[in-house]
């Protein structure tokens, strides 16, 4: 798990991303990432769903064995936000990143990882 540092306003997740060169990384490492549509245009190497409404059956198939296989990101994220200290969070935004990162470490502990 990866925390970014803060952005000011609404920064959308692909320009915080890109902001702070993940897409260029993950790129460069040849590593084939699975995302939301929200990032449909991030390169080659980031797939996502398709979109629309009735799709052929196959691309159906697709998009629910891509769903399945980002599951468990999903989890650990919905997890995160379970935390009720995160829920109403009144600090600088960089000891908010390190919040996460300690929660985040306290999970993975908790779950053996």
């Amino acid at each position: 798990m990866w925390v970014s540092g803060p952005l000011p306003g609404a920064v959308h997740d692909l320009t915080a991303a890109r902001i702070w060169g993940i897409v260029t990384e993950l790129a460069a490492s040849g590593l084939v990432v699975l995302a939301g549509k929200g990032y449909a245009g991030a390169g080659s190497h980031v797939r996502v769903q398709y979109k629309g409404k009735n799709k052929p059956a196959s691309l159906k198939e697709a998009s629910r064995a891509h769903a399945k296989l980002r599951g468990p990101g999903e989890r650990a994220n919905a997890q995160l936000k379970s935390w009720r200290i995160l829920r109403k969070l009144r600090c600088c935004p960089w000891r908010a990143g390190q919040l996460a990162k300690a929660i985040h470490v306290l999970q993975t502990r908790e779950i053996g990882g």
